[in-house]
């Protein structure tokens, strides 16, 4: 039973960490749809020779693109294994990345000039894609919702399977079991005797020798009266 609840909290947290990914590959392709069309309206010409502030807007959605993807890796293999470690890891990173979209969230609807703390775009790229947010608000709201839930998830199914524990590698319910079956193919060592050749308990080596010697003098007759 407890296998069993162990590969739904996996696969459930590898469901919800698909979500991430989606949404990273998304950042990423657009990114570099923006960066595309930057280099056309530059006619062509490098970063370097372009004289202005950096195209911001794009690193960032590039790099946060990046960030989620590499997120989704780490919960992957965090799933897959149940390493404690990697969970927690997971479950920090993913808690820290939802403060961080709480206090953007906050700031855009409670300060009306929220734009002002914003550096200049050169690209004009962030000036489009607030007017088609706009636009779409309804859509992205519903985008919003569902990445909240899945990180929110994701950070819950990630505790859950922590307190489960890792996994075991071996196949066998209990290894003590067939300890005695596993033998070596060549056993080099040498078997021990079952008993032990000792000395006849007679006191010293000298009254040994005095007691054949008058065992010998005596003859035949005096052996058989020794031994009773």
């Amino acid at each position: 039973m407890a296998r069993i609840i162990k590969s739904c909290l996996q696969s459930a947290l590898k469901c919800v960490n698909l979500i991430m990914a989606m949404v990273g590959i998304a950042m990423i392709l657009y990114g570099f749809w923006m960066v595309r069309i930057w280099q056309r309206d530059m006619g062509g010409s490098s970063f370097d020779d372009f004289n202005s502030t950096a195209p911001w807007f794009i690193y960032t959605f590039l790099g946060t693109g990046i960030t989620l993807c590499l997120l989704t890796c780490l919960g992957h293999i965090a799933a897959d294994t149940a390493n404690g470690f990697c969970l927690f890891c997971y479950m920090v990173i993913i808690s820290v990345l939802l403060l961080v979209e709480t206090g953007i969230a906050a700031d855009v609807l409670l300060n009306s000039e929220w734009e002002k703390d914003l550096p200049e775009d050169p690209t004009g790229r962030f000036h489009d894609f607030k007017e088609f947010v706009e636009s779409n608000i309804d859509i992205f709201k519903w985008i919003g919702f569902i990445i909240f839930l899945g990180q929110g998830l994701s950070v819950l199914s990630a505790m859950a399977l922590r307190a489960c524990g890792p996994n075991q590698c071996s196949n066998y319910d209990s290894d003590e079991e067939f300890n005695q079956t596993r033998l070596p193919l060549i056993n080099n060592h040498p078997q021990q005797p079952a008993y032990v050749i000792v000395d006849p308990p007679f006191a010293n080596k000298n009254e040994a020798w005095n007691v054949n010697e008058q065992v010998k003098e005596k003859g035949v007759s005096q052996i058989f009266i020794i031994h009773k």
